[in-house]
């Protein structure tokens, strides 16, 4: 395996030939898409790869600057496209990737045939009366410096809210499980640069066509957000989720997968017609 490959614990599954890249969010891995990944094996070519300082990543290849912003993280998913020579990706991202896989976009106009984003978010931070992310800036200053005093402390305080489905709790547990696994150091940074971004002057940039799937009672990305994003994408579609909670690949994966695949064949047909 390439150096590229082995640093970002890529795997590559599936049978077709369309790729797509999976992206996992803020302090998870590759494995959270266990639920989602495996119906798409079957028609197209699965990629799945674990960001620098999660899952089973060389810890070794985190670099402070590089890393200090999520273009870095864009950077580091483009490299793996092209060490895998991947032609017209589909991209899902959730949460934080999906700015990711948006910002990869951007630097690359035209490569990605679709950007499919689960619960993300440009701004976590309320910008009234404009703009309502979720957050006040005292709210995520308290977090972040509770993840410098207590690494298992605010797991055990995120964990639950980014969840939702207390139906579920095996979920939040797991999501609680990832959290305390995550390198502090990478992990601090990674929320830094991730709560405290701003993003929302880029969206009108994209190019390429975006599916947003959000949540009710998704107390991380709030219904206000995705409405504002598309709104700011120009060649963007809306879909209010029934699923709850900020991890619906997770908490539901049925209708996650099902959005996706109507999705994708109405982007097919879509294509066909215009030719």
């Amino acid at each position: 395996m390439s150096t590229i490959l082995s640093r970002n614990n890529v795997r590559v599954t599936g049978k077709g030939s369309q790729p797509i890249v999976f992206a996992h969010g803020f302090g998870c891995d590759q494995s959270m898409w266990r639920f989602v990944a495996p119906a798409f094996e079957e028609n197209y070519k699965i990629i799945l790869f674990d960001h620098i300082g999660s899952g089973k990543s060389d810890l070794q290849a985190y670099d402070a600057d590089h890393h200090n912003r999520l273009t870095g993280y864009a950077e580091d998913m483009l490299q793996i496209c092209d060490e895998l020579r991947l032609e017209s990706p589909i991209f899902i991202g959730h949460s934080v990737s999906g700015m990711i896989g948006l910002l990869a976009s951007l630097s690359r106009p035209g490569y990605f045939k679709n950007l499919i984003l689960i619960a993300p978010s440009p701004r976590y931070i309320n910008d009234l009366p404009d703009y309502i992310g979720g957050f006040e800036q005292k709210d995520i200053e308290e977090l972040l410096s509770l993840m410098q005093q207590n690494h298992l402390g605010w797991a055990s305080f995120l964990a639950p809210i980014a969840m939702g489905n207390p139906d579920q709790p095996e979920l939040t547990a797991e999501l609680h499980e990832s959290f305390c696994l995550s390198d502090p150091v990478i992990i601090q940074q990674f929320a830094e640069i991730t709560f405290m971004s701003d993003y929302r002057s880029e969206l009108r940039h994209v190019t390429a066509p975006a599916l947003i799937l959000q949540c009710d009672q998704d107390y991380i990305a709030p219904l206000e957000v995705g409405a504002y994003m598309h709104q700011q994408i120009p060649h963007s579609i809306f879909q209010l989720m029934e699923a709850t909670g900020h991890c619906p690949h997770m908490s539901h994966p049925d209708e996650t997968i099902s959005l996706i695949e109507e999705y994708l064949t109405q982007s097919v047909t879509g294509m066909e017609m215009s030719r």
